[in-house]
């Protein structure tokens, strides 16, 4: 039997595609249009998935759908509502999207698909507790979601036991701990629904320490934390429930200063306030998990929903809370819900035993040398030829360890906001220049941002103070972990501020050329580490395509892509050679 899952419409639009349980192809609407965060409709994803088992949509027995849109619409209009005459303008700037698209789900898959078969919604944080256990390694386990906002919820907690899961507790709209990051982040002016993981990034550079950072404090005043893990936001502070911003000028006043300007200088109160809102966060989460934890006795502990994107955070659960075990879905935002919703559908309403575990990144397009050969002689790009894997591992390793920057493209591309070894860049930690390198030649982004290592699964302990048995997660990208003193300065490139590393760690069974080349890199190097950032730019996806990969390195300072068993060279393609507008397209 196939499911197929469906999320659309607000970020992040996605579709997973099921056979009999095991997810077979999944991928992000972004990736073929090449609009970050798409929100539209995601024919192509459903088209790669359809194509990926050469199947048509007749073959689908149920799709579903990841929330509710009257139950949402429901909430929006009580919120505007309530809001009133304050809500009038951005009432009036949502309603055609909502009467064009966001309450026409049913017939919008029915025409764009042409599907004829059953239709099946699921509550949103629901579809998140699935995306989260039902395809995690755990038989049972306590069950936590943290977003911005689905239906009405924006936290829950649970249980999942075989194929059932039961959400016993919420915390509904406007509270919300998504909803606070992504207010700071606004008012650290970057992008909301976006950029989250910047203010992440830049909190090590603030005080982080809770008695001595003033906004901290301030900050503090704005939540009321409750013994039981619950927490409600004084809203006077808040905006976001009726205006089209968020950072009200109440916070704007308490947090000492207007709004920052998006690329303006960087001053050490923005850092700080960062700090702070990480900080709270990390208040906030732990206090739920003892609870969770207290409540359900389970000494395992999965998560999702855009919260458990918050790496620095996901590193320090096992050690500040009970749980002895995590898992995260490596899509843990809404995208991730497509896959959530395919697998409650089979296991929880179908009652069909779970018999997959999520252990493969890889579900997105892949392209085989043929046709990769295929795009390059269209385009009558130079290449050269690897005379076979060894070579193709021992070139590519050399190449990294004279410090050229190297665009990866192999296998099928990654499930998920994180690049993995399929649509990757990579380069030196060893270099102390790499990571300047790399932000102003290649990424275009802003200098405070770090670069994540990846290391083989058996050497990670060598490298990071690390939780023992090292949890899953970390092959997804999901965890930050202090990088050993002793190594510190010998892998500058990827040490942060605070001597922390936002882990990537891979075992040969899931991706061996991968696995293989990190190995020949401490062979040459005497540390068997790299540096793995995604394949794209500053505001754009991560590329899909050989042409996607191609037109980034022509764009960009990486000096050559290893693309199937073929190396491609910068210096040997001039840019003035090629014309993104008028190439052949894969």
């Amino acid at each position: 039997m196939y499911i197929l899952g469906i999320s659309c419409y607000y970020h992040d639009a996605s579709a997973a595609l099921l056979k009999d349980g095991v997810i077979v192809a999944a991928a992000q609407e972004e990736r073929f249009t090449r609009k970050k965060h798409d929100t539209s409709f995601p024919i192509n994803a459903i088209k790669f998935c359809l194509e990926s088992q050469k199947i048509s949509i007749n073959d689908i027995g149920y799709i579903g759908f990841y929330e509710k849109p009257f139950l949402k619409f429901e909430r929006v209009l009580s919120q505007h509502l309530e809001m009133f005459p304050r809500s009038f303008k951005t009432f009036l700037s949502s309603m055609p999207s909502w009467i064009n698209e966001k309450l026409r789900v049913v017939r919008a898959i029915k025409k764009k698909l042409k599907y004829k078969g059953d239709i099946l919604f699921i509550e949103h944080h629901l579809a998140h507790a699935a995306s989260a256990f039902l395809v995690s390694p755990f038989k049972e386990s306590a069950i936590l979601t943290v977003d911005g906002v689905g239906e009405w919820t924006t936290t829950t907690y649970g249980i999942g036991k075989e194929k059932d899961i039961e959400l016993l507790k919420e915390i509904k709209f406007p509270t919300s701990i998504g909803l606070l990051y992504s207010t700071i982040t606004a008012y650290l002016g970057f992008s909301v629904n976006n950029s989250e993981y910047k203010v992440m990034g830049l909190s090590p550079y603030g005080n982080m320490n809770r008695d001595a950072n003033p906004y901290y404090k301030k900050l503090r005043q704005v939540v009321d934390i409750k013994e039981d893990g619950s927490f409600r936001f004084d809203m006077s502070y808040f905006i976001f429930h009726y205006a089209d911003r968020m950072p009200s000028k109440r916070l704007c006043n308490l947090l000492e200063g207007p709004i920052r300007k998006p690329e303006s200088e960087m001053e050490q109160r923005h850092k700080d306030i960062a700090a702070a809102v990480q900080m709270l966060t990390e208040d906030l989460l732990t206090n739920i998990l003892n609870h969770v934890y207290k409540e359900t006795k389970s000494e395992n502990i999965v998560m999702a929903g855009g919260v458990a994107l918050n790496s620095v955070y996901n590193g320090k659960i096992l050690r500040n809370t009970p749980f002895k075990n995590i898992w995260i879905h490596p899509d843990a935002g809404d995208g991730g819900t497509s896959i959530g919703v395919a697998s409650y559908i089979y296991h929880t309403l179908l009652g069909n035993p779970r018999n997959y575990v999520f252990r493969n990144a890889y579900l997105g397009p892949r392209y085989s040398d043929e046709e990769i050969k295929v795009f390059l002689e269209k385009n009558k790009i130079k290449y050269t030829t690897f005379k076979d894997e060894a070579d193709l591992i021992k070139s590519a390793a050399k190449l990294i360890y004279e410090n050229n920057v190297v665009g990866w493209f192999q296998s099928g591309m990654e499930w998920g906001p994180r690049a993995l070894g399929a649509r990757s860049i990579l380069s030196n930690p060893c270099n102390p220049q790499m990571q300047e390198i790399l932000n102003q030649k290649v990424k275009h982004r802003e200098k405070f941002r770090p670069f994540a290592p990846v290391v083989c699964e058996d050497d990670a302990l060598r490298y990071f103070d690390c939780d023992t048995p090292l949890p899953e997660p970390t092959d997804y990208m999901l965890m930050v972990y202090p990088i050993k003193k002793e190594w510190q300065k010998k892998i500058p490139a990827v040490t942060h501020v605070d001597g922390s590393g936002r882990l990537q760690t891979v075992r040969k069974h899931q991706n061996r050329l991968y696995y293989d080349l990190i190995k020949e890199f401490g062979k040459l190097s005497g540390i068997p580490l790299l540096i793995n950032t995604s394949f794209n730019i500053r505001g754009e996806p991560i590329v899909c395509s050989p042409s996607d990969a191609y037109t980034c390195m022509m764009g960009t300072g990486i000096d050559c892509l290893v693309m199937g068993k073929f190396l491609i060279r910068r210096s040997g393609n001039p840019q003035d050679m090629w014309d993104s507008e008028k190439y052949a397209k894969d």
